[in-house]
């Protein structure tokens, strides 16, 4: 009796294990990114490596250069280049990965990762949580605490997956 205790105990321990990370999975997929938080939408594919979430812009509302960049040929494709890494500016901002090393706390919420804003060069702490609903994304950018920061709102793109 003994034993199928501790084998129900360990079966138990086991199973919610697993339900945590398929809830910590519900951010994986295709996220456009607030229009109105800075500079227009871009969509984010967030992806899971080693147990941590990450995000990488894959489709841009406007990935040309305007006409009037004074650093980077108009009609181009949109390079990084407010990095502070000056050998990262021509970096194109298509494939830039800006969420970083996220970790599912639980309750919908990830944190102790970083997002990288590609229209300033900063790199900020962040946390993030789901909105209403498993289809919003609030996203918290921060220096220092979460009080001094902007949170913008994402919002999930139908991708296929």
């Amino acid at each position: 009796m003994r034993r199928l205790t501790m084998l129900l105990a360990v079966v138990a321990l086991l199973t919610a294990g697993t339900v945590a990370a398929q809830d910590g999975d519900a951010i994986l997929g295709l996220w456009a990114t607030d229009p109105e938080g800075g500079g227009g939408e871009a969509h984010v594919d967030v992806t899971k490596v080693d147990g941590k979430y990450f995000g990488t812009i894959v489709w841009l509302a406007e990935p040309l250069a305007p006409p009037d960049d004074e650093r980077q040929p108009p009609g181009t494709p949109k390079t990084d280049v407010n990095n502070p890494d000056p050998a990262l500016r021509d970096k194109p901002v298509i494939g830039l990965q800006i969420v970083k090393d996220f970790v599912y706390k639980g309750d919908g919420e990830w944190h102790k990762g970083t997002i990288y804003d590609p229209d300033n060069g900063k790199t900020y702490k962040c946390k993030i949580r789901f909105g209403d609903t498993r289809e919003v994304l609030k996203v918290r950018g921060y220096i220092g605490i979460s009080m001094i920061g902007r949170t913008t709102v994402w919002t999930r793109v139908e991708d296929g997956r």
